[in-house]
C-alpha cells in the first residue's frame, strides 16, 4: 500500500510542479457556490467547472503543490466541499463531517486540511470520466507498418463462417506456447498522415473484440468473448494487458506545443466530432507531450473580402483571420509521434486539420 501512496504523491507533485507555468491568475467564477455536495458521477473536471473559469486548473484550487497534499482523488460522493475565499487565490477544502447544521454559514464551517494516505477506492472521484477512455487505455491504438505481421492470427472459423461475434469459435495459429488466457483482436486500420507534411506516422489498430483460449495447440481454439465489430479470418491477436485507471493531474505543457488534429479515432461514418470524442494529434512524446497535458483547440478561419459587393465571390480576395479557440482536449495516451486526447469542451464540431496548442 505504501508504494501506491508514494507513486500517487509523486504523480501529484510532478504535475503540480508545472502548474506555475499556467498563464494568469486563477479565476474563480462569480457564480461559484460556497459549498458543494459531491454527487455520484462527478469528476474532478466537472466539479471544477462549477468553480473555475479554466476548469483544467483544478489542481491549483486544491493546492496540490503544497507540502501537505490534499489529494482530491480521495473525495467521495456525499463529501462537502467548501470554497475558502479568505485566502488568495481561493481554495477548495473538505468540510469536517462533524461541522454540524451550520455548515453552510461562515461560522459553522470547520476546515481540516488532510494528508491522504489511503489507497484509491471504487468510490473515489476520478479526474475525468473513466467510461470515456477505459476502452482506449489497454489498446495499442497505433501500430507501425507491418507491426501486426508476427502476431497470432485467425486462420479458420467454425463452420467456415465469414464473420464472427460473441460466442463463436475461431482457430488461431502462432501462439507459440504463450499462456495468456485472454487476447484482444485487431486489424490494421487507416494510415495516420501528418497534415503538415503528409508523412505517414503509423496506422490505427482497429479493436475488434476479445477472445479466450479454450484449447492450446497449433492451431489453438479460442472463443470470442465479446465483439465490437465483425471478426474474420486474417485478424490478429495481442495479449490483453491488465486494466489500470491512472489518476491524471492536468497541466499545461512546459514548452510551446503546436500541432494539428489528424482525425477522430475509428471515425468511418463521420468526419466531425464533439465533446467526448477521441482525437489523434500529430505530436507525441518526442515533441514533449505527456499524459495529463491540456491543449486548447483552434480553427483557422478563412473568409472572402465582402467589402466590395460588386465583386463575385470567386474574384474576392481571401483573408486569413486569427485562429478561433473553441475547445479543450485532455491528452491520455502518448506515442513517439502521435498522441490521443479526449475532447473535454467544444463549442463547435471538431474536425481533422484543426490546431491544438498550449491553453
Amino acid at each position: 500500500m505504501q508504494k501506491s501512496i508514494t507513486a500517487l504523491l509523486a504523480l501529484a507533485l510532478a504535475g503540480a510542479g508545472l502548474l506555475a507555468l499556467a498563464q494568469g491568475d486563477l479565476q474563480v467564477k462569480d457564480t461559484a457556490p460556497d459549498r458543494y455536495v459531491v454527487q455520484r458521477g462527478d469528476t474532478l473536471w466537472s466539479i471544477a467547472t462549477k468553480f473555475l473559469s479554466d476548469q483544467w486548473r483544478w489542481p491549483e484550487i486544491w493546492r496540490m503543490n503544497q507540502e501537505q497534499i490534499r489529494n482530491p482523488h480521495n473525495i467521495s460522493p456525499g463529501d462537502v466541499l467548501v470554497l475558502d475565499r479568505s485566502v488568495s487565490p481561493p481554495q477548495l477544502r473538505i468540510a469536517d463531517s462533524g461541522a454540524g447544521p451550520g455548515l453552510g454559514g461562515a461560522e459553522g464551517v470547520k476546515l481540516l486540511p488532510r494528508i491522504y494516505t489511503q489507497p484509491l477506492t471504487s468510490e473515489a472521484i476520478p479526474a475525468i470520466s473513466p467510461r470515456a477512455i477505459e476502452p482506449f487505455l489497454t489498446q495499442p491504438l497505433i501500430i507501425e507498418e507491418g507491426g501486426l505481421d508476427r502476431a497470432p492470427r485467425i486462420i479458420a472459423t467454425e463452420e467456415n463462417r465469414v464473420n464472427l461475434g460473441a460466442g463463436n469459435v475461431a482457430y488461431v495459429s502462432g501462439f507459440r506456447g504463450t499462456d495468456a488466457p485472454i487476447w484482444q483482436i485487431y486489424r490494421a486500420g487507416r494510415a495516420l498522415v501528418d497534415p503538415d507534411n503528409q508523412r505517414t506516422l503509423g496506422f490505427e489498430a482497429v479493436f475488434l473484440g476479445t477472445a479466450e483460449v479454450t484449447r492450446s495447440g497449433e492451431p489453438a481454439t479460442v472463443q470470442i468473448v465479446n465483439s465490437k465489430k465483425e471478426i474474420s479470418a486474417g485478424d490478429r491477436l495481442i495479449p490483453a494487458p491488465p486494466l489500470t485507471i491512472p489518476q491524471y493531474v492536468p497541466h499545461a505543457p512546459s514548452s510551446a506545443v503546436r500541432g494539428r488534429i489528424i482525425g477522430l479515432y475509428d471515425a468511418l461514418a463521420t468526419s466531425v466530432g464533439g465533446r467526448d470524442s477521441i482525437i489523434s494529434i500529430n505530436r507525441g512524446r518526442r515533441d514533449g507531450l505527456e499524459v495529463g497535458h491540456v491543449l486548447a483547440v483552434y480553427r483557422n478561419v478563412v473568409v472572402y473580402d465582402q467589402s466590395d459587393y460588386l465583386k463575385s465571390r470567386d474574384r474576392s480576395p481571401v483573408i486569413q483571420l486569427p485562429p478561433e479557440r473553441y475547445g479543450l482536449a485532455f491528452v491520455f495516451r502518448t506515442f513517439d509521434s502521435v498522441s490521443y486526447a479526449l475532447v473535454m469542451e467544444s463549442s463547435r464540431p471538431v474536425q481533422g486539420g484543426d490546431i491544438v496548442q498550449n491553453p
